[in-house]
């Protein structure tokens, strides 16, 4: 990596080498996190998991946006950071029309800034939107979005069109984010609708009855409670766009052995896991390389 030109970041760059591995200076590998808990775990696991293979790492936390992120990759002040590959993907290529796993993965590959690339993605993290109804009020709802096609035109579907968990995923578009590729894939054809802008209040139409289902930006497990609450509908055929945990990094920033460091935390990761340390990290004030550090070991990573 290069020297960056912020002082303070120089010096915390020596700091954190000294610390790594006393007077051995080498090159530090700086993970990068964006704003939000969710992006500093995910850059604190992949910079620990990297530390156990004899590399000084950093985590250099609120770098910005996704594309400030890219450009400190351009720019060779980063050497990686996590992202989530429908995310990713929509944000480069807004013409993408591919929503599964494989087609995703392979669609990102081709998307990603000349000299920038990927590595197995956490196929054990399913982040995409999901639709909920109340666990307090059993319905005859199906337990899969495959069979609500005939029931859609009788439901009011509530829409949290609020800030999702990770301030680097965009809020629900309505129309083009939800009813669109519930009509699309399930012949899900969503007549009434009503928006909210905090979960809390989605959650109470939900369990007052004044709403039928609700969709959320992400898994309900990252809610308050983890959701407990809610039961989710399966999407089989994904018609929201495969959204899992993975690296994006400089290419020829790791060796072949570090690579597959990363590949095996993308092996144990999961969305219930990943869940559970955002909430140690946003709700209890955790520190997130101790969170990581707990994880890595009970994983033996």
């Amino acid at each position: 990596m290069r020297t960056l030109g912020r002082g303070a970041l120089v010096t915390a760059i020596a700091v954190a080498a000294v610390a790594c591995g006393g007077k051995d200076t080498g090159p530090v590998v700086t993970v990068g996190a964006g704003d939000s808990p969710q992006s500093r775990i995910i850059a604190e696991l992949y910079a620990g998991a990297l530390a156990r293979t004899g590399l000084h790492t950093r985590v250099e936390e609120r770098v910005g946006s996704r594309g400030d992120l890219l450009a400190a990759l351009d720019s060779g002040d980063l050497a990686l950071f996590g992202d989530i590959t429908g995310d990713i993907l929509t944000a480069l290529d807004s013409t993408a029309t591919v929503t599964k796993p494989d087609a995703v993965n392979a669609a990102l590959a081709k998307a990603l800034p000349q000299g920038v690339t990927t590595s197995d993605p956490a196929d054990g993290t399913d982040l995409r939107p999901t639709v909920v109804a109340s666990a307090a009020h059993p319905t005859t709802l199906p337990s899969s979005l495959k069979d609500l096609g005939p029931r859609c035109d009788d439901l009011i579907v509530g829409i949290d069109t609020g800030a999702p968990v990770d301030a680097q995923r965009a809020p629900l578009d309505p129309d083009r984010d939800v009813l669109t590729p519930l009509r699309a894939t399930y012949h899900c054809a969503i007549t009434r609708t009503v928006t909210f802008t905090t979960p809390a209040d989605l959650r109470k139409a939900l369990s007052e009855g004044e709403i039928q289902l609700a969709v959320l930006p992400g898994p309900a497990a990252f809610l308050p409670g983890d959701g407990a609450d809610l039961t989710a509908l399966a999407d089989p055929d994904y018609a929201f766009r495969a959204a899992m945990v993975a690296p994006i990094l400089r290419k020829s920033a790791l060796t072949d052995p570090q690579l597959r460091k990363l590949n095996y935390v993308a092996g144990e990761l999961t969305t219930t896991e990943l869940a559970d340390m955002v909430h140690q990290i946003r709700d209890q004030n955790a520190i997130p390389s101790a969170v990581a550090r707990t994880w890595l070991d009970a994983h033996a990573l």
